[in-house]
């Protein structure tokens, strides 16, 4: 009986592991790596940029990265009633590259390949706010230092606790209405 009892605990658990990873739920490997959502393309699509920079110094790029954003739906319902990013909020940033006169295209930019991926996680248990890096296809992201660019420059310049939602039109009016955008980059 011990035995039916153990199974069974064991195949909810494995039920409930498959339903979390099909619905976008923050998952981690237990190096704590992150593991990255297999469904994230049919998640809220926030935003595309075309050869975003953030250098004052940048040289133009003759092929510009194109930058997707998308975000897990239960987030982004959430911000839109209260204007904050509740725990659990993940927001993958897709760099693809991008090609010219490709099928019957002669002009302008189309997007092709994965560059690669990173992921924005407010996670509460994890302390707060934190990067992940997706490379080369990986399905795993690692953890980016504290250190890194990334946190102090969305610590100064994220419209909405430490998010870029300055660069997200359906996002900007709720965040407005809540008091939570804050103006950046004058």
């Amino acid at each position: 009986m011990r035995k039916v009892i153990a199974l069974t605990l064991l195949s909810v658990a494995a039920f409930c592991a498959t339903l979390a990873a099909q619905s976008g739920a923050l998952q981690y490997t237990n190096d704590g790596q992150m593991v990255l959502p297999k469904d994230y393309r049919q998640w809220v699509f926030l935003s595309a940029g075309l050869g975003m920079t953030y250098k004052a110094d940048a040289a133009p790029n003759a092929n510009p990265p194109f930058e997707n954003v998308f975000v897990n739906p239960k987030a982004y319902q959430e911000f839109l009633k209260t204007g904050v990013w509740p725990d659990k909020t993940v927001l993958l940033l897709e760099v693809r590259a991008s090609e010219s006169r490709v099928s019957i295209n002669k002009n302008g930019r189309v997007q092709s390949n994965i560059l690669h991926i990173e992921g924005h996680v407010k996670d509460h248990a994890k302390g707060g706010w934190a990067f992940y890096g997706f490379k080369d296809g990986a399905q795993k992201g690692t953890l980016f230092p504290k250190t890194a660019d990334c946190y102090s420059c969305h610590g100064q310049n994220g419209a909405v606790d430490t998010t870029f939602v300055q660069f997200y039109p359906t996002l900007v009016d709720p965040a407005k209405k809540a008091g939570s955008f804050k103006e950046t980059g004058h």
